[in-house]
């Protein structure tokens, strides 16, 4: 059979509008001329598609069953029309992205002062946020997550190798307070904890022992959303903290804080750009992957 291209996009405009007279408006043809092609469509078919009354248009059956399978195919022809379009054209307009506030090697600048100046049609806009959502239904275009909580729906790449988490506190708190042996002397020691959100709990600090894991609910003396607060805090000897070893190190390599409890704190997997299809990337978003790629095998 051959297909009615032009018939079918009458039926798809009528439809989702469930108005000729909005589909008309639509395609910007006449009244009477969606109401032809409908007919024509429908004697090639031999069945109703519409139910058109002098108040209300509807779907009959077979019309609903051949809008459901249609409808998404011609969206897909839509999208790979438009990245044939586009896919030589130079990445512009606004990226949005949602990153985590502990995705150090992609918050740090370097990363993305490098793709900003490579790519200056391109406008970045970053929310650093711990909140989990969908980012396709917020407007998002990626993200930048632990791989642990990404859907597996989501396409990702990597950003960092493997990651670890550790407790770090000042010399000064150690010759006043000691240091733990494990994690669950903890309980004797001031903590600075972290939680995402004002009504969320403080998070429970996670260690793993002869290939067990386990967390610890540390009852922190002083809890907060900012991390560096709780480093600034623990610089000052206010106790022992709890975060990814990215965000400590440079701290540690100046003598301001020391790792404890290494022995328990094994190594997981590490951060990723995620999005929601391999197909038709918009060339904003394919430039930002590619970046990320070479950024990646350039770093061991």
């Amino acid at each position: 059979m051959i297909v009615d291209l032009n018939g079918m996009s009458v039926f798809l405009a009528v439809a989702e509008a469930r108005s000729f007279r909005v589909a008309a408006e639509t395609l910007g043809v006449t009244r009477p001329a969606v109401s032809q092609a409908i007919r024509r469509l429908e004697d090639r078919l031999g069945v109703a598609l519409v139910q058109r009354t002098t108040r209300s248009v509807s779907l009959t059956e077979a019309g609903e069953q051949l809008y459901q399978r249609v409808a998404p195919a011609v969206c897909e022809v839509g999208l790979a029309l438009a990245a044939a379009s586009d896919r030589d054209s130079e990445p512009s307009g606004l990226l949005r992205l949602a990153v985590s506030s502990i995705a150090e090697q992609f918050i740090s600048g370097p990363l993305l002062a490098r793709f900003a100046e490579a790519f200056p049609a391109v406008r970045i806009d970053v929310t650093v946020t711990d909140e989990e959502f969908d980012i396709v239904a917020e407007g998002y275009d990626a993200g930048v997550r632990l791989g642990e909580v990404i859907d597996q729906d989501m396409i990702a790449v990597p950003v960092s190798g493997e990651q670890r988490q550790g407790a770090f506190a000042a010399p000064s708190y150690i010759e006043r307070f000691g240091q733990p042996e494990h994690p669950s002397d903890l309980s004797a020691h001031h903590c600075i904890g972290w939680r995402p959100a004002p009504r969320s709990a403080p998070y429970r600090w996670e260690f793993g022992e002869n290939g067990r894991e386990f967390d610890v609910a540390v009852n922190p003396r002083i809890t907060t959303n900012d991390m560096w607060l709780m480093i600034r805090t623990a610089c000052a000897g206010g106790g022992i903290t709890f975060g990814m070893e990215d965000t400590f190190r440079p701290y540690v390599e100046t003598g301001q804080l020391v790792a404890v409890l290494q022995d328990y704190c094994p190594p997981f997997s590490g951060f990723f750009l995620y999005y929601p299809s391999r197909r038709n990337l918009p060339p904003k978003l394919r430039a930002l992957v590619d970046h990320v790629k070479r950024w990646r095998s350039a770093r061991p």
